[in-house]
């Protein structure tokens, strides 16, 4: 299966953070278009997760460590792991699921 990315359609999952997912048998990838000022708040779920910043500058935090992450940064988070962020300019992000995230679909 072949899929371009800007045909997907965006879903705006919270404020300022809107999404375009790919869903396989065994992950999710969530393409985010993110507001500057747009916040992620504190969360955890049973779902590894990967974050890869595309543009601009992300302040992630993971597990009460803080970092500003910018193109070429990638986030691990294990499971359960509390992590939250916030764009500090209009960011472009990828993340990787697994297990499928069943509330994106």
């Amino acid at each position: 299966m072949f899929k371009e990315i800007a045909s997907i359609p965006k879903k705006e999952i919270i404020p300022g953070f809107r999404g375009r997912f790919v869903h396989t048998e065994q992950s999710t990838l969530a393409y985010w278009e993110i507001d500057a000022g747009a916040e992620l708040p504190e969360h955890a779920h049973h779902h590894e997760q990967t974050t890869q910043v595309l543009e601009g500058q992300f302040s992630f935090t993971l597990e009460g460590e803080t970092r500003i992450c910018e193109p070429g940064t990638i986030v691990v988070i294990p499971s359960y792991a509390k992590h939250s962020g916030k764009a500090l300019t209009p960011c472009r992000l990828l993340d990787t699921f697994c297990p499928v995230r069943e509330d994106y679909q």
